[in-house]
């Protein structure tokens, strides 16, 4: 009878490091785009501003809040505002400190938060297209409705959802690999 037995070949251990951490550290490259890089900043100044413009265009209507789909959008767009300023400002100061944001920690609220805030403008957007569809083309009421207003803002926040969504997909990246 042929039996195969186990070899056993010896593994050399790998030579010890000074400074106790033995354990080889292998860090991601910063991707541009990421929390912390130039390119970060930018998308977060692109979320930032194209969310304000839907904010600023909206509220100027008079009556939008008599659809619940425009207050919908108002909310979503200022919280997306407020959620890019404060991580623009954190961008800012890890520029200008030549600060890392790679923190596992940071990476996860950040990565929560774009994702959450990139939801609900997108949902907020969807609605409000929907309406805007329904007073323009199924009503044929623009003469009474300032319909190429809520075009524009809702073209804004989905401006807005397209310059969240590669913040996100990147956070989670980082988050995931590292």
């Amino acid at each position: 009878m042929f039996v195969s037995r186990p070899v056993v070949h010896p593994v050399e251990a790998p030579p010890l490091r000074e400074g106790g951490n033995n354990a080889p550290r292998v860090r991601m490259k910063d991707v541009q785009g990421m929390a912390g890089t130039p390119g970060g900043l930018v998308l977060r100044l692109f979320q930032f501003l194209s969310a304000v413009v839907s904010l600023c265009v909206m509220v100027t209507i008079s009556d939008f809040s008599s659809v619940t789909a425009f207050c919908y959008l108002v909310v979503a767009v200022s919280l997306q505002s407020l959620w890019s300023l404060s991580l623009a400002i954190m961008d800012i100061y890890a520029l200008l400190v030549r600060r890392s944001l790679r923190n596992s920690g940071i990476i996860s609220v950040f990565t929560v938060g774009d994702g959450i805030t990139s939801t609900l403008t997108f949902s907020a957007a969807c609605a409000s297209a929907g309406i805007t569809v329904l007073i323009e083309n199924d009503m044929d009421r623009c003469s009474m409705n300032p319909c190429t207003r809520f075009e524009t803002a809702t073209a804004m926040a989905f401006i807005s959802w397209f310059a969240v969504s590669p913040s996100f997909f990147l956070n989670f990246w980082s988050l995931a690999s590292g």
